[in-house]
């Protein structure tokens, strides 16, 4: 009994506590911590090969966490540039392995002030997204990309891929790249080295 009187007591004054300080303007007196950020950087979430159509292609998806200070950059109107490059390697236990093919592609990803978009441009192409989050997951995958042709390959060899996906930061403006990017929020990217079966 003494032990309910207690808790009902203690449940009595967090009340009126939390009615003077609203009353006083002061505010919530309980202050939740602030929603965590997800874990900062790049996630490789699919890697593939595929053969048709006399084709070599990969296909490749992450999911981009931009730090901080690069999603400022953006905001402020820095466009940003995300890198995919993949090798594929001939394996040789004689001498240095032999390059077959080496395929690079670039990601542009702009904030536009006045429309409130964001414009994500590769090549020519250019799409409009209505969040960060949208455009780089336009900007951070590629399907049917073509690596080699069917025919480069010999199907007794074995062959290596070395995959690349960074923020490519000698694309940012002269000032940026002297004293920014040497920062470690600036190091986005992931790699990855896999057998082709």
């Amino acid at each position: 009994m003494p032990q309910r009187r207690e808790v009902r007591r203690r449940k009595l004054l967090g009340r009126a506590a939390g009615l003077a300080g609203s009353f006083l303007g002061g505010g919530t007196l309980l202050a939740l911590p602030p929603p965590a950020r997800a874990q900062q950087g790049v996630e490789l979430t699919s890697l593939r090969l595929q053969r048709a159509d006399g084709l070599l292609t990969l296909e490749f998806s992450a999911r981009v966490v931009l730090p901080r200070a690069v999603e400022e950059a953006l905001t402020r109107g820095v466009p940003v540039y995300f890198l995919a490059q993949a090798t594929l390697w001939r394996n040789r236990w004689y001498w240095r392995d032999e390059r077959i093919a080496r395929v690079s592609r670039q990601w542009r990803v702009a904030f536009q002030p006045l429309t409130g978009h964001w414009r994500v441009g590769l090549g020519g192409l250019n799409q409009n997204h209505a969040t960060l989050a949208e455009a780089l997951a336009a900007a951070s995958s590629s399907a049917g990309w073509k690596l080699a042709d069917l025919s480069q390959l010999d199907p007794d060899r074995s062959y290596t891929l070395e995959f690349e996906y960074r923020l490519d930061t000698s694309q940012l403006p002269s000032p940026m790249q002297f004293g920014l990017v040497t920062q470690g929020e600036w190091a986005v990217g992931v790699s990855r080295v896999m057998k082709l079966e």
